[in-house]
């Protein structure tokens, strides 16, 4: 069986989110390879394994980001693009935008 080579995509958090991230708005990261082709919903919990620090409910509501936080995958909004079945592709730009200001 082939494995998927690793990929490299971008990461940018704003809105609030970059919080839950130590403040870091951008993140360069690299997948590594498996056996089938990275999507989103592995994304969520790659980054909720590694990049999240604090309070994951607030990113991560089940297997999907919290109603709330918009996606975008190379500028159009993720409901175009299959949502958590999107294959993520070498050098995409991934960005989640808290939509949600607490008080």
């Amino acid at each position: 069986m082939k494995m998927a080579a690793p990929i490299s995509i971008h990461l940018e958090f704003g809105g609030g989110a970059e919080l839950l991230f130590d403040g870091v708005k951008t993140h360069h990261v690299t997948l590594p390879s498996q056996s089938e082709p990275w999507d989103v919903k592995q994304l969520l919990e790659w980054i909720k394994a590694n990049l999240l620090k604090e309070r994951p409910e607030l990113f991560i509501q089940g297997t999907t980001v919290r109603p709330g936080i918009l996606v975008l995958i190379n500028d159009a909004d993720w409901e175009l693009m299959g949502e958590l079945d999107y294959k993520l592709q070498d050098q995409d730009n991934i960005v989640f935008i808290s939509t949600l200001h607490g008080g």
